[in-house]
């Protein structure tokens, strides 16, 4: 009835997306960027663990490759184009600003690309060891704790900051290092620190 590949293993990666657009929507619309960017925190949480439940289920290998291009695609929208929908919702539209943004999605998309044809060079049930170039996951956490940090330490302007931000996530997304993938214990670890964040971010 349908065009596409369903099942239960895309889940967690739908849900990332709607609280992504939940939080465009507190930053465009409602001018609160405290709840915007706790949605940016969920989507990153959501987008941490998709992977390892898509790979606990049982999966035709054409639902494999259909979530390999889900997941690059809700990445685009939940950690490149949410990022830029908060800059405008700042204010922040000079041309230094605009140009910032173009960059950043170009490299969002030449990165995921990248990889997506990496990974379908590989064997798509092993999960990835290192990352080439900074995931633009990365976002989930970079700009909420660049914001949060500005919330609660005098002299600190998340307005007069952002912009530099853009630039160097830009950099980073097609700079050619390597990053270790987290594993085993690392997935608690980071999900405690996320919700201690959540909380902070909460109650500032």
């Amino acid at each position: 009835m349908f065009i596409g590949k369903y099942n239960k293993s895309l889940i967690i990666t739908y849900v990332g997306v709607a609280f992504a657009i939940i939080g465009m929507n507190y930053a465009l619309i409602e001018s609160n960027l405290k709840i915007a960017m706790i949605c940016m925190v969920i989507a990153g949480i959501c987008d941490l663990f998709d992977g390892k439940v898509a790979r606990m289920c049982k999966r035709t290998e054409e639902e494999k490759l259909f979530g390999i291009q889900i997941d690059s695609l809700s990445d685009m929208v939940g950690f490149v184009v949410f990022p830029v929908l908060i800059g405008y919702s700042l204010g922040l539209h000079n041309w230094y600003n605009i140009f910032g943004y173009i960059l950043m999605v170009l490299a969002g998309i030449t990165r995921l690309g990248f990889f997506n044809i990496t990974v379908c060079e590989t064997n798509k049930d092993e999960p990835v060891k290192t990352y080439s170039g900074l995931p633009v996951t990365s976002t989930s956490a970079i700009f909420p704790l660049v914001w949060f940090l500005c919330e609660v330490i005098n002299g600190l302007n998340f307005n007069t900051i952002f912009p530099y931000i853009t630039y160097i996530v830009a950099f980073l997304f097609v700079f050619n290092f390597k990053i270790p993938k987290f594993k085993g214990k690392a997935y608690i670890v980071i999900s405690i620190i996320a919700i201690i964040g959540l909380l902070l971010m909460y109650f500032i």
